[in-house]
Order: C-alpha cells, then structure tokens, then sequence
C-alpha cells in the first residue's frame, strides 16, 4: 500500500485534535500555559527532569561527579511529568524557556544559575568541576564534536525514526524508512569509530559518551522503540561492545533510574533528594509499604 498523498494548505493551522502519544501537548507557541512554582530541596545543585535518554545523560553525569567524590555535585532531582504537561508551568519555563527536560539550576552560585539543554548542562558541570573533559586542548575538541554530533543528530533518531516508528498513530512507509536508513547510517558511523577505541575520545571517558550512551546504546540494546530486531542493531559490533562497558559502570546503573517512571519498579527512583533513596525509596520499596 502507497503512502497517501497530501498537498499541503498555502498557509498551515494548527490542528488541536493531532492525535498519537504527544499530540494533545504539542503546541505551535512558547511559554507557560499554567502557574506552577518548582520545588527547592537542600542541596546546590536541583534537577528537574524526566528519564528519557536525555534526562539520563545528566542523572548519569552527576552520579559519576559524586563518585569521584565532589561533594558540591551532591543534588536533587525532582519529576517533571511531560506527559501531564509539568514541562509548560511558569517555574519550569522561567529556567527553560524551550520547555524541554533536563534543566538545572545551580545555587551555589552567588545568583542561581539556570542551565538548559542537555549537552550545555554536561559542559557546565564538566567545566565546573574539571572532570570528563580533556584538557589537551585537541582532545578536548575531538570530544566536543562528538558531544554535538550527539546533539544534532540524535533528533534523527528521537524525533524522527522513534517519533514515525513507535509513536505516530499512523505507520507510514516513507518516513519510517527515510529515517531508519539515517539511524542505521548513524550506528555505522559509531561502529567504525569505536573500532579501535575503547571509548568516543579514546581510552578515557567523557561526556562525549554520557551523552551518546542514553539515546544509541538504548537502541541497540533494545531499551527504546523496541527497534533492536527491525533495524539489526546487533550488526554494529562495536557500539554493542562500547554499549556493555558503560552500562555496568554504578553510577550509570545509578543515574538510569533517577526520575524513571515506567519498566520495573525496582529501576524506578521518581525523586532522588539522597544518595540513599536509591537503598530506600525506589518504587518497590514504597509500593511495599502501602
């Protein structure tokens, strides 16, 4: 069956009744379409934030912070629920006006400073605290065009393969398949530069590799858009090798459940305001105690 052909109007409307998983909450305008203050827990660094792969990079970055023992990363990370529309409330626009998860704001700063967008929220704490990022100065910029790769093409992949593959009410040939030929030439170029290295900059490991692991080591390993099979994933040995060697890392198995809302109530930590909460407060404990 063809896809069915459509001829776009002279001049675009908005249509309210869109349909598929974000259709109700997308929205052709910026800004706050409720009041709603956010909440400030006791540590300098809060969180607000949701455990898609983009909220993971962050989660993930601070574990690993603390666990090289800068204290100062100690944070709270508090849900923001995007599917109920928490990302379109005044306190959560007032620190990203884009209205997308993860943002940070650091108040250990003389005035608290508001950082969104993932990757500037890695480089940030990276610069903060002088760590996962090289300091050779041509290292360190082999690290950060792949930090950006990620950024701009990631959306390939989320936006657009995730979004027409997994989401859209409709399947439609065209897309699904524009878009996985770009994902899966996007996994090669991964393979092919992780052939000869242990990690995206070498042998050490950077936020050039927290920020790729939560969206491209999600897909081969089957954790997003259950697309492992269609798009043979296992093909591309080396980003599965690469995937392995990061998801056992603790403060990656730590970072991965921080405000996780779906899956295994044991891998669900809706808040995080204590190194402890991951011993005491994960979903299956709480459910335990109802």
């Amino acid at each position: 069956m063809t896809d069915p052909v459509y001829t776009p109007p002279k001049v675009w409307t908005w249509n309210k009744d869109l349909g598929g998983t974000w259709g109700s909450l997308n929205r052709p305008v910026a800004g706050a379409t409720h009041d709603h203050e956010l909440p400030v827990g006791k540590h300098p660094l809060q969180l607000y934030s949701l455990a898609t792969p983009n909220g993971v990079k962050v989660t993930v970055m601070l574990e690993e912070l603390l666990a090289l023992g800068h204290s100062g990363a100690e944070y709270d990370a508090h849900l923001i629920r995007i599917r109920k529309g928490d990302q379109f409330g005044s306190g959560f626009v007032e620190i990203n006006p884009n209205s997308k998860i993860p943002a940070l704001v650091d108040h250990s700063t003389p005035t608290p400073t508001r950082v969104f967008e993932s990757g500037a929220i890695l480089l940030y704490l990276a610069e903060k605290f002088g760590t996962f990022l090289p300091s050779d100065f041509t290292v360190r910029t082999e690290c950060l065009s792949w930090l950006f790769w990620q950024m701009g093409s990631a959306p390939y992949l989320g936006g657009g393969f995730g979004h027409f593959y997994s989401y859209s009410p409709t399947k439609y040939e065209y897309p699904i398949d524009r878009y996985a030929m770009e994902v899966k030439r996007q996994l090669d170029v991964l393979d092919r530069h992780l052939a000869d290295k242990q990690f995206m900059c070498g042998d050490d490991y950077t936020i050039a590799d927290m920020a790729i692991w939560p969206w491209y080591g999600a897909l081969v390993a089957n954790r997003v858009y259950s697309a492992a099979e269609f798009l043979s994933t296992h093909e591309y040995e080396n980003v599965m090798r690469w995937n392995n060697q990061i998801a056992v890392r603790p403060a990656v198995k730590r970072g991965r459940i921080v405000n996780r809302v779906s899956g295994r109530p044991d891998q669900q930590l809706h808040e995080r305001h204590d190194a402890s909460d991951f011993e005491t407060r994960t979903q299956d404990k709480l459910e335990a105690t109802e």
